[in-house]
């Protein structure tokens, strides 16, 4: 194939980074990377592509039967009758040829304007699915944001979304494509046709099809490998991945895909969220629908990971992301992108890289969410509605306690075999990194818990029998069912990438902690050797160096999460891995550095993370959360190869954001190292920010780090 620099077709929105063909090297880790993913079962059988296509053709033919029986009950003449048509398109995984075995379809039936959704769509289709026995667990869900109908086919999985358009006669060439296609649609037909928009897109921006591919089923694999996998729950979906992976594909356009894995962690290392990541430039349409623009959208400005979809009208595809899901991955960045830096010195291997992440040995302390329903088919709908609501548990938390308390959703849930009723999730939790445990200082997330249990059980669809409860659980305490096979391991892992790196953390924290000791008795001793000194002069020094430590903590703020107003009113994150903007419940609790009053009264199934520890059978429990490990200090992009902007660039249709780069411009155009932060700046913190107002809003017990780590 010849290269792009050849053919002189540019991909993306800024020049590529680098157009350097593949090493001897790159072919034949690309090979074992590819027979490694073949080893793992990513790839169906052709027996079973096969058989997804006859499920594909048999759909369409049902899909036509139903739209003839609608138009002749509606009376129509016998010409439209004749012409009445309805068109099947695939999206998602399978349409971007990355599915695995047993994967669902995803499925888009285009219909005529006299076919409604509500009536024909949801009434006489699913009426005929149902009678048909090759169609089995149907499962209609009209009140989604995308409605949509779930069944199985011959025991293939499909989910079939509806797009009623405003034609009498759908034609069998229809273009989806073109942006005419939404002119007088309705919000959800927009919303179905924007699936397969986007995925017809992907494959129109990428250089080379086949590559990315392999590079993005790699990435889908790590993801769920790392368990950061799941858009429920606040880490990044199928379309999310496919459009970071396209992206990367964009900026080295003949690499293979072991480059692209390897440059794929590089780059989002580095990225400045919340910096956006563009196939494509944006365009703001001559139909009215709205576009992801923070100049213009305040609710835009709090998006922490904005990946926006290339397709009009375009949108952030990864609106769930939250402080603390950002946090996850970017440190899973910064662990794949070390990793390839070792695989390339030969000291390591692509097992290293998918080595499953071991959540349930990463933290001491757990919320168990517990969820139980009357039958089986009222679970299967609680479920659904507690895992929409779950990622608003870990908002509050970071809401309530300045991000102090730091959450890790498990993006899967787990059930007892024991209970076949019950259903389970679990978050982890730490302490924020850097944060010092202050004793006697209390953390108390039980109001926290009550809102979100409060929120949960306002589900419409509400009936007797469905159950929630929250209770914290020690990692001693976790229930075997959560465990593979639903054996407890008797020891934690050993000779893991993640085991060597807490291992070497522990002992640098260790000779750390010693050395601040050191350099802390020796600073008191100073201090009292000079307490006598009352000069004019000495004064002056002594102001001039509490305005220097003033400013070094202000400086230094991404230590310490402080709730601070901006020009548009909304709280700043002073960390700088999740950008200069905070979760959008935070403006709620978040002005002028004040907080509401609290109620500090106890409440029945709390969750009291405290010093001590209580008995383990207890519905209110106390938690006692050691340190986590520090995160590296993100490396700067080096190198000739890594000249380039923050893939956007100002367009004629597009004004600058309010808040602009040093330049000028909305975004860089120089090295990535220099990119600022888009569409807020880091907010200046005044004298009135003290570090007084630091603390959190509810409060959380915790023992002490050495106590903690003592035992």
């Amino acid at each position: 194939m010849a290269s792009v620099q050849q053919n002189g077709q540019r991909y993306g929105i800024t020049e590529p980074i680098s157009l350097g063909g593949p090493t001897e090297l790159d072919v034949v880790k690309t090979r074992e990377l590819e027979k490694y993913l073949q080893d793992v079962g990513l790839y169906e059988s052709k027996e079973e592509a096969v058989r997804r296509e006859e499920v594909l053709g048999r759909l369409d033919q049902i899909v036509k039967t139903w739209i003839k029986t609608i138009s002749r009950a509606k009376g129509l003449n016998d010409q439209l009758l004749h012409e009445a048509n309805a068109e099947i398109f695939t999206f998602g995984s399978y349409r971007l040829g990355v599915h695995g075995p047993g994967a669902d379809i995803d499925t888009l039936c285009v219909g005529p304007r006299h076919a409604t959704r509500e009536g024909d769509f949801f009434g006489e289709l699913q009426r005929m699915l149902s009678e048909m026995p090759e169609v089995t667990e149907l499962h209609p869900v009209p009140d989604a944001h995308v409605p949509l109908m779930g069944f199985k086919l011959n025991g293939v999985s499909i989910d079939l979304l509806y797009a009623q358009l405003p034609l009498w006669v759908i034609p069998k060439d229809l273009d989806i494509s073109q942006d005419s296609i939404l002119q007088n649609a309705d919000e959800q037909t927009v919303r179905s046709l924007n699936g397969c928009r986007v995925t017809d897109q992907i494959l129109r921006l990428v250089p080379n099809i086949e590559n990315f591919r392999t590079t993005l089923r790699c990435m889908r694999f790590w993801a769920k490998r790392r368990g950061v996998y799941s858009n429920v729950s606040g880490f990044l979906g199928g379309i999310n991945w496919a459009l970071l992976v396209a992206r990367i594909c964009q900026l080295y356009p003949n690499a293979l895909p072991n480059m692209l894995a390897s440059r794929f962690f590089r780059v989002y290392t580095q990225w400045r969220w919340p910096n956006p990541v563009l196939l494509c430039s944006m365009d703001e349409g001559s139909l009215g629908l709205q576009v992801w623009d923070p100049r213009r959208n305040p609710k835009d400005r709090l998006h922490m990971m904005p990946i926006i979809t290339p397709a009009y009208p375009c949108m952030n595809s990864s609106y769930n992301v939250s402080a603390s899901t950002l946090r996850i991955m970017t440190g899973e960045f910064q662990r794949g992108k070390d990793i390839c830096e070792a695989m390339e010195a030969n000291k390591a291997d692509w097992d290293t890289l998918f080595e499953p992440f071991a959540f349930f040995e990463a933290y001491k302390n757990y919320l168990q969410i517990d969820i139980s329903a009357a039958n089986v088919d009222d679970l299967r709908k609680w479920k659904g509605w507690v895992e929409s609501r779950l990622r608003q548990l870990t908002l509050k938390i970071e809401r309530h306690t300045y991000d102090m308390l730091q959450c890790h959703p498990h993006p899967h849930d787990f059930q007892d075999a024991s209970r076949p009723l019950h259903c389970s999730y679990f978050m982890g939790l730490q302490r924020k990194q850097g944060v010092p445990a202050a004793e006697g200082e209390p953390f108390d997330i039980r109001r926290t818990v009550e809102e979100f249990k409060h929120t949960v059980n306002g589900y419409m669809l509400w009936i007797p029998g469905m159950e929630i409860s929250v209770s914290h659980i020690k990692r001693r305490s976790l229930p075997s069912f959560v465990f593979p096979g639903g054996v407890r391991p008797s020891h934690a892992s050993k000779g893991t990438w993640d085991s060597k790196r807490r291992a070497e953390h522990r002992v640098s924290s260790t000779a750390s902690a010693a050395t601040t000791t050191t350099a802390t008795t020796t600073n008191e001793a100073s201090s009292e050797s000079k307490a006598g000194s009352n000069s004019p002069g000495d004064e002056k020094k002594r102001k001039r160096g509490d305005d220097e430590t003033l400013a070094d903590q202000l400086r230094n703020s991404k230590h310490v999460a402080v709730p601070v107003p901006t020009e548009n009113g909304e709280g700043g994150s002073p960390d700088p891995s999740v950008g200069s903007i905070c979760s959008s419940p935070l403006k709620d609790s978040c002005t002028n550095g004040k907080s509401d009053p609290i109620n500090k009264d106890p409440q029945e199934n709390a969750v009291v993370l405290s010093k001590e520890d209580a008995p383990e059978s207890h519905p209110i429990e106390k938690i006692a959360t050691p340190q986590a490990p520090t995160s590296e200090e993100t490396e700067e992009l080096e190198g000739n190869s890594f000249d380039f902007g923050n893939q956007v660039t100002a367009t004629a249709t597009i004004p600058p954001f309010e808040a602009t780069t040093s330049n000028g411009s909305p975004f860089s155009n120089e090295a990535l190292e220099e990119l600022e932060v888009v569409p807020m700046r880091q907010p200046e913190v005044t004298h009135r920010a003290s570090v007084q107002q630091r603390k959190p809003i509810i409060k959380l017990n915790f023992t002490s780090l050495g106590k903690t780590n003592g035992k």
